[in-house]
Protein backbone atom coordinates (compact mmCIF):
# COMPACT_ATOMS: atom_id res chain seq x y z
CA UNK A 1 0.00 0.00 0.00
CA UNK A 2 1.90 3.32 -1.21
CA UNK A 3 2.14 5.91 1.76
CA UNK A 4 -0.65 8.63 2.92
CA UNK A 5 1.47 11.72 1.57
CA UNK A 6 0.82 14.99 3.91
CA UNK A 7 1.54 18.45 2.28
CA UNK A 8 1.94 21.09 5.11
CA UNK A 9 2.27 24.66 4.60
CA UNK A 10 4.72 25.77 7.22
CA UNK A 11 4.52 29.51 8.49
CA UNK A 12 6.95 30.31 10.50
CA UNK A 13 10.34 29.84 10.23
CA UNK A 14 11.74 31.06 13.15
CA UNK A 15 13.39 28.55 16.04
CA UNK A 16 9.95 25.94 16.14
CA UNK A 17 9.27 26.19 12.66
CA UNK A 18 13.02 25.69 11.66
CA UNK A 19 13.73 22.95 14.32
CA UNK A 20 10.39 21.49 13.24
CA UNK A 21 11.86 21.03 9.45
CA UNK A 22 15.04 19.27 10.71
CA UNK A 23 13.46 16.76 13.18
CA UNK A 24 11.35 15.76 9.95
CA UNK A 25 14.12 15.33 7.25
CA UNK A 26 15.62 13.45 10.43
CA UNK A 27 12.59 10.98 10.76
CA UNK A 28 11.63 10.89 7.44
CA UNK A 29 12.61 7.23 7.34
CA UNK A 30 10.61 6.21 10.33
CA UNK A 31 7.46 7.38 9.72
CA UNK A 32 7.11 6.10 6.64
CA UNK A 33 8.64 2.57 7.90
CA UNK A 34 6.15 2.67 11.16
CA UNK A 35 3.38 4.75 9.81
CA UNK A 36 3.43 4.54 6.64
CA UNK A 37 3.09 8.31 5.77
CA UNK A 38 5.35 10.67 4.02
CA UNK A 39 6.00 14.62 5.11
CA UNK A 40 6.55 17.12 2.54
CA UNK A 41 6.74 20.88 2.74
CA UNK A 42 5.49 22.51 -1.06
CA UNK A 43 5.36 25.74 0.49
CA UNK A 44 7.53 27.28 3.62
CA UNK A 45 7.29 31.02 4.61
CA UNK A 46 8.64 34.18 6.81
CA UNK A 47 6.11 36.60 7.53
CA UNK A 48 7.04 38.25 4.01
CA UNK A 49 7.99 35.56 1.64
CA UNK A 50 7.52 32.09 0.54
CA UNK A 51 9.07 29.48 -1.38
CA UNK A 52 7.33 27.51 -3.68
CA UNK A 53 8.51 23.67 -3.80
CA UNK A 54 7.45 21.37 -6.29
CA UNK A 55 9.88 18.08 -5.27
CA UNK A 56 9.40 19.05 -1.26
CA UNK A 57 12.05 19.97 0.88
CA UNK A 58 15.33 18.39 0.79
CA UNK A 59 18.26 18.42 3.13
CA UNK A 60 19.08 21.99 1.13
CA UNK A 61 15.72 24.11 2.32
CA UNK A 62 17.29 26.78 3.83
CA UNK A 63 19.69 27.74 0.84
CA UNK A 64 16.18 26.58 -1.04
CA UNK A 65 14.81 29.88 0.67
CA UNK A 66 17.20 31.94 0.52
CA UNK A 67 17.19 31.55 -2.99
CA UNK A 68 14.06 31.66 -4.43
CA UNK A 69 11.39 33.03 -1.85
CA UNK A 70 9.35 35.21 -2.82
CA UNK A 71 6.64 37.98 -1.55
CA UNK A 72 2.98 36.13 -1.54
CA UNK A 73 -0.17 36.37 -0.31
CA UNK A 74 -2.27 33.83 1.33
CA UNK A 75 -4.72 33.57 -1.82
CA UNK A 76 -1.90 32.64 -4.03
CA UNK A 77 -0.75 29.67 -1.49
CA UNK A 78 -4.96 28.45 -1.98
CA UNK A 79 -4.57 28.71 -5.48
CA UNK A 80 -1.16 27.10 -5.46
CA UNK A 81 -2.30 24.06 -3.40
CA UNK A 82 -4.94 23.97 -6.19
CA UNK A 83 -3.32 24.33 -9.56
CA UNK A 84 -0.92 21.59 -8.26
CA UNK A 85 -4.07 19.51 -7.20
CA UNK A 86 -2.19 18.64 -3.24
CA UNK A 87 -4.21 17.05 -1.54
CA UNK A 88 -3.89 16.33 2.25
CA UNK A 89 -3.47 20.14 3.28
CA UNK A 90 -2.17 20.68 6.67
CA UNK A 91 -0.96 24.73 7.51
CA UNK A 92 1.03 24.91 10.71
CA UNK A 93 1.74 28.00 12.29
CA UNK A 94 4.90 28.17 14.10
CA UNK A 95 4.16 32.05 14.15
CA UNK A 96 3.17 34.33 16.69
CA UNK A 97 0.97 36.44 14.34
CA UNK A 98 -1.80 37.49 14.27
CA UNK A 99 -2.40 38.12 10.57
CA UNK A 100 -1.67 34.28 10.25
CA UNK A 101 -4.64 33.92 12.45
CA UNK A 102 -7.01 35.50 10.49
CA UNK A 103 -6.44 33.19 7.44
CA UNK A 104 -7.19 30.53 9.44
CA UNK A 105 -11.24 30.27 8.47
CA UNK A 106 -10.36 30.64 4.37
CA UNK A 107 -7.75 28.30 5.15
CA UNK A 108 -9.86 25.43 6.17
CA UNK A 109 -12.85 26.71 3.65
CA UNK A 110 -10.11 26.15 1.14
CA UNK A 111 -9.40 22.28 2.45
CA UNK A 112 -6.38 22.82 5.37
CA UNK A 113 -6.16 21.61 8.04
CA UNK A 114 -4.37 23.51 11.03
CA UNK A 115 -1.79 22.73 13.51
CA UNK A 116 -0.94 25.64 15.38
CA UNK A 117 1.88 26.42 18.08
CA UNK A 118 0.46 30.44 18.13
CA UNK A 119 -2.08 31.36 20.62
CA UNK A 120 -3.74 34.19 19.30
CA UNK A 121 -6.15 31.95 17.88
CA UNK A 122 -7.45 30.85 21.03
CA UNK A 123 -7.43 33.75 23.15
CA UNK A 124 -9.34 36.72 20.80
CA UNK A 125 -13.16 37.00 21.11
CA UNK A 126 -15.32 34.23 22.07
CA UNK A 127 -17.00 35.63 18.63
CA UNK A 128 -14.14 34.62 16.45
CA UNK A 129 -13.36 31.27 19.10
CA UNK A 130 -16.41 29.79 17.88
CA UNK A 131 -16.96 31.20 14.04
CA UNK A 132 -13.68 28.99 13.64
CA UNK A 133 -14.71 25.91 15.15
CA UNK A 134 -18.52 26.21 13.39
CA UNK A 135 -15.96 26.42 10.08
CA UNK A 136 -14.15 23.46 11.34
CA UNK A 137 -16.98 21.89 12.22
CA UNK A 138 -18.64 22.46 8.68
CA UNK A 139 -15.55 21.44 6.74
CA UNK A 140 -14.83 18.44 8.92
CA UNK A 141 -11.41 20.04 9.53
CA UNK A 142 -9.00 19.97 12.82
CA UNK A 143 -7.62 22.38 14.54
CA UNK A 144 -4.60 20.81 16.83
CA UNK A 145 -2.80 22.86 19.39
CA UNK A 146 -1.03 20.87 22.07
CA UNK A 147 1.63 23.42 22.26
CA UNK A 148 -0.23 26.34 23.03
CA UNK A 149 0.05 25.50 26.75
CA UNK A 150 3.07 23.93 28.45
CA UNK A 151 4.97 23.36 25.23
CA UNK A 152 5.40 19.41 23.91
CA UNK A 153 3.56 18.74 27.53
CA UNK A 154 -0.02 16.95 27.05
CA UNK A 155 -2.09 19.96 28.99
CA UNK A 156 -4.84 20.48 26.92
CA UNK A 157 -5.57 17.16 25.56
CA UNK A 158 -5.59 15.69 29.24
CA UNK A 159 -7.88 18.36 30.19
CA UNK A 160 -9.77 18.25 26.97
CA UNK A 161 -10.50 14.20 27.69
CA UNK A 162 -10.88 14.88 31.32
CA UNK A 163 -14.13 16.95 30.21
CA UNK A 164 -15.69 15.63 27.98
CA UNK A 165 -15.35 11.87 29.89
CA UNK A 166 -17.80 13.58 32.20
CA UNK A 167 -15.42 14.39 34.95
CA UNK A 168 -16.38 17.62 36.62
CA UNK A 169 -13.27 20.32 36.43
CA UNK A 170 -13.38 22.03 40.21
CA UNK A 171 -9.93 24.10 39.80
CA UNK A 172 -6.84 24.24 37.24
CA UNK A 173 -3.53 25.91 38.83
CA UNK A 174 -0.18 26.01 37.72
CA UNK A 175 3.44 27.61 36.76
CA UNK A 176 2.76 28.09 32.94
CA UNK A 177 5.66 30.16 32.44
CA UNK A 178 8.98 28.52 31.70
CA UNK A 179 11.02 31.55 32.02
CA UNK A 180 9.27 32.67 35.13
CA UNK A 181 9.46 29.38 37.05
CA UNK A 182 13.50 29.11 36.24
CA UNK A 183 13.49 33.20 37.96
CA UNK A 184 11.57 32.37 41.29
CA UNK A 185 12.72 28.64 41.53
CA UNK A 186 16.65 30.06 41.20
CA UNK A 187 15.31 32.68 43.42
CA UNK A 188 13.83 30.75 46.50
CA UNK A 189 17.02 28.26 46.47
CA UNK A 190 19.75 30.78 46.66
CA UNK A 191 20.62 34.19 47.93
CA UNK A 192 21.08 36.23 45.18
CA UNK A 193 19.24 39.29 44.04
CA UNK A 194 15.81 39.01 41.84
CA UNK A 195 17.42 41.57 38.92
CA UNK A 196 20.16 39.51 38.94
CA UNK A 197 18.86 36.27 38.09
CA UNK A 198 16.05 37.83 35.82
CA UNK A 199 19.52 38.83 34.07
CA UNK A 200 20.60 35.76 33.92
CA UNK A 201 17.53 34.40 32.25
CA UNK A 202 17.73 37.05 30.01
CA UNK A 203 21.24 36.13 28.86
CA UNK A 204 20.23 32.65 28.81
CA UNK A 205 17.66 33.43 25.83
CA UNK A 206 14.73 32.05 28.38
CA UNK A 207 12.65 35.15 28.37
CA UNK A 208 11.24 36.71 25.45
CA UNK A 209 13.40 39.45 24.03
CA UNK A 210 11.81 42.40 26.17
CA UNK A 211 11.67 40.48 29.59
CA UNK A 212 8.71 42.87 30.60
CA UNK A 213 6.37 40.65 28.58
CA UNK A 214 7.00 37.60 31.33
CA UNK A 215 6.56 39.44 33.91
CA UNK A 216 3.12 41.28 32.65
CA UNK A 217 2.04 38.06 33.56
CA UNK A 218 -0.17 38.19 29.88
CA UNK A 219 1.60 35.11 28.67
CA UNK A 220 0.27 33.08 31.83
CA UNK A 221 -3.03 34.85 31.60
CA UNK A 222 -3.30 33.55 27.58
CA UNK A 223 -2.90 30.31 28.47
CA UNK A 224 -5.05 29.77 31.25
CA UNK A 225 -7.90 31.39 29.25
CA UNK A 226 -7.30 28.17 26.24
CA UNK A 227 -7.76 25.87 29.10
CA UNK A 228 -10.82 27.76 30.34
CA UNK A 229 -12.16 27.31 27.34
CA UNK A 230 -11.27 23.92 26.84
CA UNK A 231 -13.73 23.01 29.77
CA UNK A 232 -16.74 25.35 27.89
CA UNK A 233 -16.63 28.23 30.04
CA UNK A 234 -17.46 31.33 28.01
CA UNK A 235 -14.84 33.28 29.16
CA UNK A 236 -12.80 36.36 27.77
CA UNK A 237 -9.08 37.59 28.51
CA UNK A 238 -10.42 40.82 30.12
CA UNK A 239 -11.85 38.56 32.82
CA UNK A 240 -9.01 37.40 33.94
CA UNK A 241 -7.20 39.45 37.28
CA UNK A 242 -3.52 40.05 36.31
CA UNK A 243 -1.31 40.40 39.39
CA UNK A 244 1.54 42.05 37.30
CA UNK A 245 5.03 40.77 38.49
CA UNK A 246 6.37 44.69 37.43
CA UNK A 247 6.41 47.58 39.74
CA UNK A 248 4.74 50.52 39.11
CA UNK A 249 7.97 52.82 38.73
CA UNK A 250 8.73 49.85 36.17
CA UNK A 251 6.69 48.58 33.80
CA UNK A 252 5.36 48.47 30.07
CA UNK A 253 5.28 52.59 30.57
CA UNK A 254 9.03 53.03 30.81
CA UNK A 255 11.51 53.12 27.71
CA UNK A 256 13.54 49.54 26.92
CA UNK A 257 16.49 51.11 27.86
CA UNK A 258 15.16 52.45 31.38
CA UNK A 259 13.85 49.34 32.42
CA UNK A 260 17.34 47.72 31.45
CA UNK A 261 19.17 49.97 33.78
CA UNK A 262 16.65 50.04 36.57
CA UNK A 263 16.33 46.28 37.00
CA UNK A 264 18.23 46.55 40.73
CA UNK A 265 14.26 48.37 41.94
CA UNK A 266 13.04 44.71 41.83
CA UNK A 267 15.64 43.58 44.23
CA UNK A 268 13.87 45.38 47.42
CA UNK A 269 10.46 44.28 46.99
CA UNK A 270 10.70 40.46 46.47
CA UNK A 271 13.25 40.26 49.20
CA UNK A 272 10.72 41.61 51.44
CA UNK A 273 8.03 39.05 49.96
CA UNK A 274 10.62 36.15 49.94
CA UNK A 275 11.73 36.88 53.52
CA UNK A 276 7.75 37.69 54.89
CA UNK A 277 6.68 33.76 54.31
CA UNK A 278 6.33 31.51 56.70
CA UNK A 279 8.98 28.93 57.29
CA UNK A 280 10.03 26.35 54.66
CA UNK A 281 7.72 28.29 52.46
CA UNK A 282 8.72 29.18 48.46
CA UNK A 283 7.42 31.84 46.05
CA UNK A 284 5.57 30.68 42.87
CA UNK A 285 3.73 32.79 39.68
CA UNK A 286 1.12 30.46 39.18
CA UNK A 287 -2.63 31.28 36.82
CA UNK A 288 -5.32 29.85 39.11
CA UNK A 289 -8.82 28.90 37.72
CA UNK A 290 -11.35 27.98 40.16
CA UNK A 291 -14.46 26.60 38.14
CA UNK A 292 -17.05 26.87 41.48
CA UNK A 293 -16.80 30.70 41.95
CA UNK A 294 -15.45 31.42 38.02
CA UNK A 295 -12.20 32.96 39.15
CA UNK A 296 -9.24 33.84 36.82
CA UNK A 297 -6.10 34.80 38.64
CA UNK A 298 -2.74 35.16 37.48
CA UNK A 299 -0.59 36.25 41.03
CA UNK A 300 2.57 35.27 43.61
CA UNK A 301 1.84 32.88 45.97
CA UNK A 302 4.07 31.61 48.34
CA UNK A 303 3.92 27.31 48.65
CA UNK A 304 5.46 25.26 51.04
CA UNK A 305 8.51 23.48 49.45
CA UNK A 306 7.62 20.02 50.65
CA UNK A 307 4.61 20.73 47.92
CA UNK A 308 4.59 19.62 43.89
CA UNK A 309 5.17 23.32 43.23
CA UNK A 310 7.75 24.08 45.62
CA UNK A 311 9.50 21.07 44.50
CA UNK A 312 9.94 22.77 40.60
CA UNK A 313 13.61 22.88 39.51
CA UNK A 314 14.99 24.06 36.29
CA UNK A 315 12.44 26.55 33.92
CA UNK A 316 9.78 23.67 34.66
CA UNK A 317 5.63 23.93 34.33
CA UNK A 318 3.80 22.34 36.57
CA UNK A 319 -0.06 22.08 36.00
CA UNK A 320 -2.56 20.56 38.85
CA UNK A 321 -6.24 19.71 37.37
CA UNK A 322 -7.79 19.17 40.50
CA UNK A 323 -11.54 17.07 39.74
CA UNK A 324 -14.69 15.81 41.62
CA UNK A 325 -13.77 12.17 41.39
CA UNK A 326 -9.95 12.69 42.58
CA UNK A 327 -11.18 15.25 45.32
CA UNK A 328 -8.11 16.88 47.01
CA UNK A 329 -5.33 14.96 44.79
CA UNK A 330 -5.09 16.87 41.77
CA UNK A 331 -3.08 15.37 38.63
CA UNK A 332 0.05 16.51 37.74
CA UNK A 333 1.69 17.38 34.54
CA UNK A 334 5.30 18.36 34.72
CA UNK A 335 7.80 18.66 32.72
CA UNK A 336 9.65 21.08 30.72
CA UNK A 337 7.29 23.66 29.27
CA UNK A 338 9.79 25.97 26.79
CA UNK A 339 12.65 25.31 24.35
CA UNK A 340 12.13 25.00 20.55
CA UNK A 341 13.14 21.41 20.55
CA UNK A 342 10.19 20.15 22.76
CA UNK A 343 7.81 22.48 21.01
CA UNK A 344 8.72 21.48 17.53
CA UNK A 345 8.23 18.00 18.65
CA UNK A 346 4.47 18.76 20.41
CA UNK A 347 3.72 20.10 16.79
CA UNK A 348 4.97 17.35 15.05
CA UNK A 349 2.94 15.29 16.82
CA UNK A 350 -0.45 17.12 16.25
CA UNK A 351 1.13 16.92 12.58
CA UNK A 352 1.18 13.23 12.62
CA UNK A 353 -2.33 12.77 14.61
CA UNK A 354 -4.00 15.48 12.09
CA UNK A 355 -2.42 12.79 9.53
CA UNK A 356 -3.63 9.38 11.11
CA UNK A 357 -7.33 10.66 11.25
CA UNK A 358 -6.46 11.65 7.30
CA UNK A 359 -5.66 8.16 7.26
CA UNK A 360 -9.26 6.63 8.65
CA UNK A 361 -11.31 9.38 6.40
CA UNK A 362 -9.49 7.74 3.76
CA UNK A 363 -10.19 4.07 4.43
CA UNK A 364 -13.91 5.22 5.23
CA UNK A 365 -14.30 6.73 1.83
CA UNK A 366 -12.56 3.78 0.27
CA UNK A 367 -15.14 1.22 1.85
CA UNK A 368 -18.05 3.17 0.35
Amino acid sequence: MSALRINIVLFGIGNVGSTLINQVIESQKFFLEKRNIELRFPIITNSTLAFFEKGGIKNQWEANFAQSAIPFRIEDIIEYVQEQQLENLIAVDATASSDIVKNYIPLIQNGFDIVSANKKANTLHTDFYKELRRNLKKFDKSFLYETNVGAGLPVVQTIKELHFSGEEITKIRGVFSGSVSYIFNRFSSEELPFSKILAEAEKTGLTEPDSREDLSGNDVARKLLILAREIEQQVEFSDITISSLLLPNLNEDNSKAEYSVNKQLFDKPFHIAKITQADNHVLRYVGEFDIKSKQLEVKLISVPKSSALGQLKGADNLIEIYTKSYGELPIVIQGAGAGKQVTARGVLTDILKVAETIKIKEAVWLSL
